[in-house]
């Protein structure tokens, strides 16, 4: 029992074992329905309310032993629910929009959990080289990104919105592991970013000689990652998708309550983080997961105005073919009730 309890918190090339719970007996794990829920992309606080209902036995008590995977990115994601690999994933709404219009005979995903309200987009500019947080201070500028990034993707949306040319400033084309370094060189002006993913910067350079513009203050109103469900699942067995739901949004209103817990249960998954960061990490991550959308539609809900214009966005940045309906983006009927969604003032 202890070896099997070891080989639960520390996990196996960095994939979540189908382990019960702590305090719960062993037997009672035989009884548990398997989900598979592949993340975004690695372990961080990021998603630690997740951490949090399998450490605390939440989705144990809605009847699930959920196991959860490090992903490599929404793509993926999606990719992976989408072929039944997985019965839930973490994905952004936009790359979902594209995959919808463009696989139009594909396997069906759907959102049914908007975890970030907001996308955290934003870019990270030195204010050595006169950038402020002013997105017309970029004009000139040269401005690293990944080849596909979502940040870089969504900035037409946004020239869109400032109504200023798509060309307003350089793109200079580095990897994401390369990206910190390129910005403390000085080899370029600023950088695209998660805006909670930025913390690896903050580490090396002092925050007030950064400016950080969020894609969210020009009034580009796009939401992030969302809980992605297939269709298969929502058809044939839709209680496991409330079930997970439940226990997800539990965890996460107790996280944004304190996260302490949760990051104490990601700690116990991935040992080799930094508290202190992972806790700046957290803070950045929480004011787009509860947004003050939220305040009206709930964690976990949308605005259908809001998607509608997203997807119309999205169909128009990218010359999709096919322009998908938003129900068929997201579904609110698994959600739990809208009281149990909001959080306490």
């Amino acid at each position: 029992m202890k070896r099997r309890h070891f080989l639960c918190t520390a996990g196996i090339a960095g994939a979540a074992l189908a382990c019960p719970p702590l305090g719960l007996a062993q037997s009672s794990s035989k009884a548990l329905t398997p989900l598979k829920f592949t993340l975004d992309f690695r372990v961080t606080s990021q998603t630690s309310p997740f951490f949090l209902a399998a450490a605390k036995g939440y989705y144990a008590e809605e009847g699930l032993e959920v196991q959860i995977d490090v992903g490599s990115g929404s793509v993926a994601s999606i990719t992976r629910v989408a072929s039944g690999a997985y019965d839930l994933g973490l994905g952004d709404i936009s790359a979902l929009i594209e995959f919808r219009a463009n696989n139009p005979g594909a396997a069906g995903v759907t959102g049914v959990y908007q975890y970030y309200n907001r996308a955290p987009f934003v870019i990270i500019g030195r204010r050595d080289r006169g950038i402020t947080e002013d997105f017309h201070s970029l004009k000139g500028k040269r401005v690293a990104a990944a080849a596909v990034e979502s940040t870089r993707r969504a900035w037409p949306m946004v020239a869109r919105q400032l109504n200023v040319p798509q060309d307003w400033f350089e793109w200079v084309t580095t990897d994401f592991s390369a990206r910190d370094n390129v910005v403390v060189r000085g080899d370029v002006d600023a950088a695209t970013y998660f805006h909670d993913s930025a913390v690896s910067l903050f580490a090396r350079v002092p925050q007030e000689q950064l400016a950080v513009l969020e894609y969210v203050k020009t009034g580009t109103h796009l939401y992030g990652n969302a809980i992605l469900a297939s269709d298969a699942l929502l058809a044939e067995r839709p209680e496991l998708v409330r079930a997970f739901l439940r226990a997800s949004n539990r965890a996460l209103l107790e996280t944004l309550a304190d996260a302490s817990p949760a990051l104490d249960a990601t700690f116990q998954r991935e040992p080799l983080l930094q508290p202190d960061v992972e806790r700046q990490r957290w803070a950045i991550s929480r004011g787009y997961i509860a947004a003050p959308e939220t305040a009206s539609v709930g964690l976990g809900g949308v605005d259908p105005e809001v998607l509608h214009n997203q997807v119309q966005a999205v169909a128009q940045t990218f010359a999709l073919e096919r322009v998908p309906s938003p129900d068929s983006i997201f579904n609110d009927a698994y959600l739990p009730e809208l009281t149990a969604r909001k959080v306490p003032a």
